[in-house]
């Protein structure tokens, strides 16, 4: 099934009666059940099924053995971006989640996301671990679809909005909007959530859709060290062993996961998927000037996650449904890539499309029943949007990758053959003229198409009932270049750096504004330090509407407090601490409350 023909069962509402047959399982039973694994910063060579000579993960290869695994398979080059293709079907720059930080992680609140697809077609929603598109109303994955949502804030634990303190063991974590002491190892919390989620599920004999995306094996690397020490003497880089080890628990947790559906009679009647979210962080480093590779294993790819070449954006991704017929250890080289899981799941699963929402990838259902496609041809796009300087707005040419088969066409003007060529050595542009015009021409046109995307920040919304207060961050201050304080250790260290929030007042009225250095949960003085700096603010300003006024600092002052009444609308919120010298940095957390 085409994108076109796809399209058009949306606009003459055939969804419903063109793919209803197959909502239904093979021999007519019951809608398949839907698990999408995402693992955070675990590229392609990253698994031993895929010719790693250090790494172990049987669990992994079983399910490589058993599934319909994807060779040339794309992704974005880091973590929101792809999060947000996978949940829209929509290329990152369209959707406005096209980078980590500065508020660009947020998909258009209008958006209908794959929580909202499979819970508008009477699926039982969850997600579990990481989400990175937005810490608050209305971007929360219990506001995208999610009825069950168990996860940490921001781009990783211990990063700035996540709770104060978490190390991977024994942490706070957020579930369906209150946050909650957790035992254990957050891999191990996130598969313990899942599971008795589905065994919920499964005894009412509900349909569900689970989102397990866990945050290992991005850094920080820690792990308990019986996953590591087999690793501590074979990898020749700083954390590897600790990389390796954390994969392996996850490896252990997808064994345990799929123990349990077998246990349960369901796993043949589960659409069970895995993925990266991007190339690898740690398994592949190269020389600059050779390109050859220097430590870990990357299957002869060049790059690493945040990088344009391969080996930034091609990831696995295998895909099991037996009494769908999609099984038996088939590989296909078909192009294709993360914007195609949600129309893919819509075909197989039978679901209403989003309303009035464009899907870039395509339906991949033909390709996974063996079926002939005319998507041989098709040309897609990896850029890497945030730009060598983080910068605002992106260009045309910058950090792109145009792909056609296993044509990669690199900033407009580089052209390599990755079937023979994985590490991209051998620029063949001058061989090729007329595919380097075809695939710039290509660029150009998606670029004009998705560019208004990137143009206007989506904003948090403040005064809503389903979020008052709101606790904001430094993460999210839009700047112009460069990224904003985003980790614990950066409120630490204190930083000078401000930028304004961009928000929408949901509801005339009084607000109550707290601007904090230190998480409320630490209810910590704001100019005292805690195994870094401290600060000597002596007055506190906030601008927000047509407020713009200054407050007082004592020494024990845990936030500065201001009263303001708003107008309903878009606006900016922005903070200064002020030293005795004038100088200022932004306050790292903004608590805003509406009170009347």
């Amino acid at each position: 099934m085409s994108r076109r023909a796809f399209l058009g069962t949306i606009g003459v509402g055939v969804a419903a009666a063109g793919l209803g047959a197959f909502a239904s399982g093979a021999g007519g039973g019951k809608r398949p059940n839907v698990i999408l694994i995402l693992t955070d910063d675990q590229g392609y060579g990253d698994m031993s099924c895929h010719g790693n000579p250090i790494l172990k993960t049987p669990e992994i290869d079983r399910l490589h053995a058993e599934s319909v695994r994807f060779t040339n398979f794309h992704v974005s080059a880091f973590c929101s971006p792809s999060r947000a293709a996978i949940m829209t079907g929509q290329y990152p720059g369209r959707t406005g989640a096209f980078r980590t930080s500065s508020g660009r992680t947020f998909v258009d609140k209008d958006a209908e996301m794959m929580g909202n697809v499979f819970q508008n077609s009477g699926y039982e929603t969850a997600m579990f671990g990481k989400w990175h598109l937005g810490d608050n109303y209305p971007y929360r994955p219990q506001d995208r679809g999610f009825g069950h949502a168990l996860w940490h804030k921001c781009g990783g634990v211990g990063q700035i909005s996540d709770y104060w303190g978490n190390d991977y063991f024994d942490d706070h974590y957020e579930e369906n909007g209150v946050t909650k002491p957790f035992r254990g190892y957050c891999t191990d919390v996130w598969f313990d959530g899942a599971l008795g989620f589905i065994e919920k599920q499964k005894d009412r004999g509900r349909p569900f859709f689970v989102y397990l995306a866990t945050n290992a094996p991005h850094g920080p690397y820690l792990v308990e060290r019986k996953y590591s020490d087999p690793y501590r003497e074979k990898v020749a880089w700083s954390q590897g062993a600790n990389f390796y080890g954390m994969i392996a628990n996850i490896d252990e947790n997808l064994g345990r996961l799929r123990r349990k559906l077998r246990q349960w009679g369901i796993e043949d009647d589960t659409i069970l998927m895995f993925m990266p979210d991007n190339g690898t962080s740690k398994g592949g480093e190269f020389k600059e000037l050779t390109g050859e590779p220097t430590v870990g294993y990357n299957a002869g790819m060049r790059g690493r996650k945040s990088s344009h070449v391969e080996g930034g954006h091609r990831v696995p991704f295998f895909i099991r449904w037996p009494n769908g017929g999609i099984s038996g250890g088939r590989d296909v080289d078909l192009l294709a890539g993360h914007i195609d899981i949600l129309p893919s799941l819509i075909e197989l699963c039978g679901l209403d499309p989003p309303r009035d929402n464009r899907i870039d990838g395509e339906s991949l259902a033909p390709v996974l029943r063996g079926q002939q496609t005319d998507l041989n041809d098709r040309i897609m796009f990896a850029q890497y949007h945030g730009g060598p300087y983080y910068r605002y707005q992106p260009r045309l040419w910058s950090d792109s990758c145009v792909m056609k088969k296993h044509w990669r066409l690199i900033d407009g003007k580089e052209l390599y053959n990755t079937a023979g060529d994985p590490a991209q050595r051998d620029d063949v542009s001058d061989e090729h003229p007329e595919l380097v015009r075809q695939l710039r021409r290509a660029q150009e046109q998606w670029f004009r198409d998705v560019e208004g995307g990137m143009k206007s920040p989506h904003r948090i919304h403040l005064g809503s009932a389903k979020e008052n207060p709101a606790v904001l961050t430094s993460q999210d201050w839009c700047l112009p270049v460069g990224n904003p304080p985003w980790s614990q250790g950066h409120v630490r260290n204190a930083p000078y750096a401000n930028g304004p929030w961009k928000v929408h007042i949901e509801r005339d009225g009084r607000y109550r504004i707290s601007l904090l250095r230190w998480p409320p949960e630490l209810n910590k003085p704001i100019c005292e330090p805690m195994r870094g700096k401290g600060i000597e603010a002596v007055k506190a300003r906030l601008k927000i509407g047509g407020f713009d006024g200054t407050t007082a600092i004592g020494d024990n002052d845990v936030a500065a407090e201001f009263t303001v009444d708003l107008r309903a609308g878009d606006t900016d919120l922005q903070s200064w601490f002020i030293d005795p010298d004038g100088k200022s940095r932004g306050a790292y957390y903004a608590k805003v409350q509406k009170l009347r």
